[in-house]
This record gives C-alpha cells, sequence and structure tokens, in this order.
C-alpha cells in the first residue's frame, strides 16, 4: 500500500504543514511531524473532509451573496464557473495558469504591481480559487510563489455528491465521533480552520485573565513553609518581588529573587505589607494526608496485643544478661566487649500471653537508641546493679521514660552478690522522683538475679500486671505501620530491617515504604529467625525487600501499590535535599563567621561508617561531643556498609579521617587510601574509637614529630663499583623511593641498618625519586653489606597529628 507524506498531502490540499497536523490531531490520527507517513486511503479520507468543510464554506458564502444581490448589492465573487464545477471538473494538482502568468509578469524588469487584479480575480475565479484566497486571507496570493503541476497525486473531487461522514483511524477501527468531539465546539464539523482562530481568541483571553495577579485580602492569613524561595513568596502574598527584595536590602540581606528566606525572614517582611502569615504544615505531615498513611482507629475495631517492654539501665549492670535468662539464649556473648551495640528485639511466651522486650545499649554514646526505645515502649523495665547503684545513664533512662510518659517497673539487679544492699537503690530512686511500692509510692521494684534466676517471674507477673491495667488495644485488620528498631545492609540479603509492628497486619508481598526507602516484602523472620507469612501489633520481625537503609527510628507504612511508595521515596529524597541545600548555606556561612571571630579555627572532619544505623548514630554523637574551644569535630559523611573508593575520594577531599565501626575497606578503597594519603581506622569497641580520637585532638592541639613511611623497595642485584661501593638494583614495591630521604634495611623483616640514600639513579642518571612499579640503583651511605632479597624502606620524619 502506497504512503503519503504529511507535508505533501498539505501542499496538495494548498494549507501549511502545521494545520495540516492540528488537523489531523482534530481527527483523532497520530503523527509525529509533518515529514510523518500515512496510507494512501486514509490520506483519500482526509481530502474527502477537507472538501465537505469547503463545500460548507461556500455554501455559508453563496446563501450570504444571494441575500446581498436581494439586497442590491454587488456580489462578493463571481459564480460564473460554478457549473462546470459541479459537472465533473476533477480536483488535482495542477495549479491555475493564471497564477503562474501574473507571478511571472510580476517578476518582469519593471516589477510592476498587477494593476488589473481585480478583474483578473473576477475573470479566473472559481470557487475553489475563491477557497483558497479566503483560506490565506491575502488578495495577493497569486504573486507569491510559482505553482507547478504535479500529476503523480490521484485526482479527487471538489464537489462532488455528499459523503458520509466519519473518521477513520489508522488501524482502521471505527470509533464514535462523540468521543473524540472537542468539548470547545458544540458541532464537529465546524470548518477546521474556523476552530484555529477561535482557539487562539480563548488562548488570548487566557493569557490576559492570566496577568490578573490575586491580591491578598489584609484578614487572609497566608501559610508560608519553613524556608520558601522569595519569587514563591511574593506570589503567596501578591506583593512585587522588587518591593520584597527592597525590603531584604532594608534589613541587611542581599537576596535574589531565586534565593531562599527563612520563616522568619518571611514574618518581617509580611509585617511591613501588613499581611497576616502562619506556619506552612510541614512536608512530612503534608505527606501522611495525601496518601493516608496513617489514621485513628475507631473504638470497636481496636483488639488486645502484647505489651512491649524495653529493657534500660547502666553499662555493665546486667540487662542483657536478665534478658537471657528470661528467654533463655545467650545474647551477650555475640556482641563484642560483652556490650549491647544494637538494639534486640525479642518475644516470650509467658503463660500463653506474649511480652515483646526490646534491649538497649547502656553506654553513653547510645542516648538516641535508649530514647527511641522509650519513645515505641509501653512499659519501661530499669535495671540497676545492687552492688552499684544509680550511674548517669540510669538516670537517663529514667527521664527518658518519664519523657516518654510510660510506666516504670525497676529491677533491682545482681541481689546475689554480697555487696548487694538494695535498700540504698530504693533510696537513691526517691532521690530521682521514683518512691517505691513499699515505702509508700506508686513506683514498682523487683529484687531480681539474672545468674540464679531468682525474682524473674516476679517480674514478669508484674509486667503483665502493668499492660492490663494500660489496656493496651490495636486494629489488626488494616495497612500496618511499624517503627523501624534497627537496620543494616546485609552482604548476601541487602538491606535489612528490624521493625516493630505497631498497627495492622504486616504481610509477605506486601508494598513498603520506610523513610527515603520503599519495596516489596520479599520474606520475614521472628527473633528466632523462622520464616513468617504475617506479622500482628506488637510482634518484632526481620523485614528483607527494602531500596535502601532506612533511619531507625523511622516509621514504615505499607500502602497499596509500588507506585505510591516509590512517589512517597522520592517526595522524602526531594524534602532531605531541600534541608541539605538550605543547611549546607546556613552552616558556610556560619562557618566564615567562625572563622573571621576565631583568626584560625582547626576542624577534625570525619567520615564514620558502621554495620548499623545505631550504632553510626551512636558514634556520631559520641564524637562531636569531643569537640573543644580549640578543636572542633564535624560528621561530614555517614553510611552503612563497608568503606569503598567513594568515601576515599569524600575523605581526601574535605581533609577527613574515615573511621569504621564493625566493617572494612575493600581493596580498591585500601590502595586509593594509601595513594591518597587518606587515613582510615577500623574498630569493633565504642570505647577504642573515642579514646584514640581524644587523643587525635589532643594531637592537633600538640603536633608531635612521628615517622611516615615513603615506599618499600626490594633487592633483585647487587654491583660493585671500583671504589668498592655496593650498588643495588631495586624494584619499587610500594610507595616511592625519594632520594632525600632516610632508609632502613630489612632482612628477613628485621632491620640490620638505618642510615640515609647515598644516591638514586635511572639509566645512568640521578632521579629525585622513584614510583612503584620502577627499577632504580641505589646506594647506602656507609653501607655496603646489600643482599638480594633485603628491603629498602624509605621514611621520613614529619609533624603530624597525634592519633
Amino acid at each position: 500500500m502506497s504512503k503519503v507524506r504529511i507535508y505533501e498531502l498539505a501542499k496538495e490540499l494548498d494549507i501549511s504543514s502545521k494545520d495540516m497536523l492540528n488537523m489531523l490531531a482534530a481527527l483523532n490520527i497520530e503523527v509525529n511531524s509533518h515529514m510523518a507517513s500515512i496510507d494512501s486511503k486514509l490520506a483519500d479520507a482526509v481530502v474527502k473532509q477537507v472538501e465537505l468543510a469547503r463545500q460548507k464554506v461556500y455554501a455559508k458564502h453563496k446563501k450570504n451573496d444571494e441575500q446581498r444581490e436581494g439586497d442590491g448589492k454587488k456580489p462578493r465573487y463571481n459564480d460564473k464557473n460554478r457549473g462546470d464545477n459541479r459537472n465533473g471538473k476533477k480536483y488535482s494538482n495542477n495549479r491555475n495558469d493564471n497564477r503562474g502568468d501574473n507571478r511571472g509578469d510580476n517578476r518582469g524588469g519593471d516589477r510592476r504591481r498587477d494593476n488589473n487584479k481585480k478583474d483578473f480575480r473576477n475573470k479566473n475565479s472559481s470557487n475553489e480559487e475563491f477557497y483558497k484566497r479566503n483560506l490565506d486571507d491575502d488578495d495577493n496570493r497569486n504573486n507569491r510563489r510559482d505553482h507547478k503541476k504535479r500529476d503523480k497525486k490521484p485526482e479527487l473531487e471538489i464537489f462532488g455528491p455528499p459523503v458520509e461522514k466519519k473518521v477513520i483511524q489508522p488501524n482502521n477501527k471505527k470509533k464514535s465521533r462523540d468521543k473524540y468531539k472537542d468539548k470547545k465546539y458544540e458541532d464537529a464539523d465546524v470548518d477546521f480552520f474556523e476552530k484555529t482562530r477561535l482557539n487562539k481568541k480563548k488562548k488570548t483571553k487566557k493569557k490576559e485573565k492570566d496577568t490578573n495577579k490575586e491580591v491578598v485580602s489584609v484578614n487572609e492569613v497566608v501559610e508560608i513553609p519553613e524556608s520558601i524561595i522569595v519569587s514563591d513568596f511574593s506570589e503567596k502574598i501578591g506583593t512585587p518581588v522588587n518591593l520584597i527584595i527592597g525590603k531584604l536590602i532594608e534589613l541587611g540581606m542581599m537576596v535574589a529573587q531565586n534565593q531562599p528566606i527563612d520563616y522568619e525572614t518571611a514574618e518581617l517582611i509580611a509585617t511591613e505589607f501588613d499581611i497576616k502569615i502562619q506556619p506552612e504544615m510541614s512536608k512530612e505531615e503534608l505527606i501522611n494526608d495525601q496518601f493516608e498513611l496513617d489514621y485513628e482507629d475507631k473504638e470497636e475495631d481496636l483488639k488486645p496485643r502484647p505489651p512491649v517492654v524495653t529493657v534500660m539501665g547502666h553499662v555493665d549492670h546486667g540487662k542483657t544478661s536478665l534478658l537471657d535468662s528470661i528467654r533463655n539464649a545467650h545474647v551477650r556473648t555475640g556482641e563484642a566487649g560483652g556490650i549491647t551495640q544494637h538494639i534486640g528485639a525479642y518475644t516470650v511466651n509467658i503463660n500463653g500471653k506474649k511480652i515483646v522486650f526490646l534491649d538497649t545499649p547502656g553506654h553513653a554514646a547510645f542516648t538516641s537508641m535508649r530514647a527511641r526505645g522509650a519513645n515505641i515502649t509501653d512499659i519501661s523495665v530499669i535495671v540497676v546493679a545492687a552492688d552499684d547503684g544509680i550511674m548517669p545513664q540510669t538516670i537517663e533512662a529514667i527521664n527518658h521514660s518519664k519523657a516518654a510518659n510510660v510506666p516504670i517497673i525497676v529491677a533491682i539487679n545482681k541481689i546475689d552478690k554480697p555487696t548487694a544492699n538494695v535498700d540504698r537503690i530504693k533510696q537513691e530512686l526517691l532521690e530521682e522522683g521514683l518512691t517505691p511500692e513499699d515505702w509508700g509510692g506508686n513506683t514498682i521494684t523487683v529484687p531480681v538475679s539474672a545468674m540464679t534466676g531468682q525474682g524473674i517471674d516476679e517480674l514478669l507477673e508484674m509486667i503483665l500486671l502493668v499492660s492490663e491495667v494500660e489496656e493496651l488495644k490495636a486494629n489488626p485488620d488494616r495497612k500496618a505501620v511499624g517503627v523501624v528498631v534497627e537496620a543494616l545492609l546485609d552482604k548476601g540479603r541487602g538491606p535489612v530491617a528490624t521493625v516493630l509492628v505497631q498497627k495492622g497486619t504486616l504481610k509477605a508481598g506486601d508494598e513498603i515504604v520506610s523513610g527515603v526507602a520503599s519495596g516489596r516484602v520479599r520474606a520475614m523472620f521472628d527473633d528466632k529467625n523462622k520464616p513468617i507469612k504475617k506479622a500482628g501489633p506488637s510482634m518484632p520481625v526481620v523485614v528483607l525487600g527494602l531500596s535502601d537503609v532506612p533511619e531507625a527510628g523511622e516509621l514504615l507504612y505499607a500502602v497499596d501499590d509500588p507506585n505510591m511508595a516509590r512517589t512517597i521515596a522520592e517526595k522524602r529524597k526531594e524534602m532531605i535535599r531541600e534541608e541539605e541545600l538550605r543547611d549546607r548555606h546556613k552552616v558556610s556561612l556560619d562557618y566564615l563567621y567562625d572563622q573571621i571571630k576565631a583568626g584560625e579555627i582547626k576542624d577534625l572532619n570525619i567520615i564514620i561508617k558502621g554495620d548499623v544505623r545505631g550504632s553510626v548514630e551512636a558514634l556520631q554523637s559520641s564524637l562531636e561531643k569531643i569537640s573543644n574551644d580549640e578543636v572542633v569535630i564535624k560528621t561530614i559523611h555517614t553510611g552503612v556498609g563497608g568503606i569503598n573508593e567513594s568515601d576515599v575520594m569524600l575523605a581526601n577531599a574535605s581533609d577527613a579521617v574515615i573511621i569504621g565501626f564493625n566493617v572494612r575497606p575493600n581493596l580498591a578503597a585500601i590502595d586509593l587510601a594509601k595513594e591518597l594519603e587518606v587515613d582510615i581506622r577500623t574498630y569493633k569497641v565504642i570505647y577504642e574509637v573515642i579514646e584514640d580520637v581524644e587523643n587525635a585532638v589532643k594531637g592537633m592541639l600538640k603536633p608531635e614529630i612521628k615517622e611516615e613511611l615513603l615506599g618499600r623497595a626490594e633487592i633483585r642485584e647487587t654491583f660493585k663499583l671500583p671504589n668498592n661501593t655496593m650498588v643495588a638494583g631495586v624494584y619499587v614495591q610500594s610507595g616511592k623511593i625519594v632520594r632525600n630521604a632516610q632508609v632502613r634495611v630489612l632482612r628477613d623483616d628485621v632491620v640490620i641498618f638505618d642510615g640515609n640514600i647515598a644516591s638514586l639513579k635511572r639509566f645512568k642518571d640521578d632521579v629525585r625519586e622513584v614510583q612503584a612499579g620502577y627499577e632504580a640503583g641505589m646506594s647506602i651511605e656507609r653501607f655496603n653489606d646489600v643482599k638480594v632479597g633485603d628491603v629498602f624502606e624509605a621514611y621520613q620524619m614529619v609533624e603530624v597529628q597525634n592519633g
């Protein structure tokens, strides 16, 4: 089947390609450009549609002319040749010859305008010619271009018998015209070009309407976000942007219209224009409202649920041992240094009733993790060692529990020790505002021993009693809402999140979103690492399937479809990016101000990588507290997972130290760190990190002279010169050998000589240094006892920071 290009069809019908494309769009025929092709049958149908429209236009003008003749007026055009047209004249590619002649005359030597144009038009004009002139709205269109004959296209009737009106689709499927009827026109058969003209008018009116700016009423309250672009603020309060910028300049702020201002500044500006503003809902609240992620449940839908109990207290007071005794497991042996590094969530069955325990670290560094545990708990069990008393982290745990408004049960542990003093513990509790029940107060105290099991049953009974009084309920028949207790990046399973379900039931296959991470629940495991299909309220589960490691403490929502989950995650990412850009702008200004104020400030930039989020957060909080007036510690990046090349490059660009907690750098990162001289330190226990950084801070205050290793070279061959000097032919294995460096000679990893380099040559030329992978000749001052296989280790003494 032959094809016809759009621009050829437009030329044949004597209309522009743009109008042809618009007409095809109105007929619901999809084409990409004027170079596209359609089949000949479809082209014939388009031509017929155009001719039908032209017949209507002719009939309309004919009727008007008859009325004009009846009124004694002259017709606007000659109808002399109408009969010939109706009696079989075919539409072809042949242009009117007089047009070509007229154009040729106008291109003569004198280039005179055709003074007989009116007579010429009346003499030679046909209905076709009239329509073309009416279409172009140009009386002298004949003078513009030469129309050559084209006979290749099939001849089509201009004014033939009426054709049935239908829209022919490219796939030849019949569809109702009403479906594609343009809403702007009641009559689908109105001339296409008349539609175009009407469209232009409507667009003009719309444009005029848009130019009218909305003026804010004096009594109207405008909602403004925490940060807003000046131009957006101008639009919201209906005030010209130049006036706002003028007010900002008066306040001493040089801000452009595409830069942000904070809410306080916006409030000052709005006051100047007598406009009331109020803080806008946060983007997170808007996201929750938009997607209805959470809502209040009806009272009749609520059912009893197990209590969530958080075990808190000072480090090494026996929290984990107590929990081990309850669930007959030994978690403590798996923790580095005997300290709980991560939050653990466990379910225990007591006489057919479930209790969910959260074990939080007691070390001072894990303040945020204890606060998180208190916020998601129903009952707080604070463990105090009977032989040690209330310590700083114990007080902190009490304050967290009070702030979360949860009932407190005090477990006085280690009563089996001879030095235990229960009464002293109760006295200290009284000083902290917790009056024991046997002393007339309302704080339950239970003496226990995690080692012997004494008092464990009584403690569990008290927990169940308090939970009954609290009447803990939740709706299991709804989309799940939970909180991420802990999250990590597992090498084999990807992002893994420990989630405590708070509402609804989380099922395998559910679409979920948590913070900027989204995905589908691929698998779930309970606290005993057994696979499960669903988890109800107050049940801790390990969830696989998220796209990224969520932040600990983030809420996890089950949503309807993956598109919604991805949309929510992307909105949150955008929100975080905006906040980072805003904060970065503020921090840079503060930094400049601090530099000017302090003269020259010293910064220790650190990058923290860990195996789980909780440890990373704890490290960041502890290390930043080490800052003093002389040294400021800044965490420029944190992350979960191993140390990679990106971390090293970031550390190099920002002069940072990389700290890895329970993670190691890969080989590429090690090589790059050596090349860029980036300091990478890895640890397993949090105490060591803090001690090393404290030493580094002291070192920054008092620099010391230390040795810096430059490179190693292996002796491959030896040569004896006429002056009895031994020259070693070496191959540089790592780093570089520098001419003015000191060197030690190693034989079987034992230092046999330490001195200076006498000469360093390549191809008989003295060189300053030789990089790894190259060969060179070396001689050592006052040392000739070199042998093949010995190693030269080049180094220099430099002033470095302690750590």
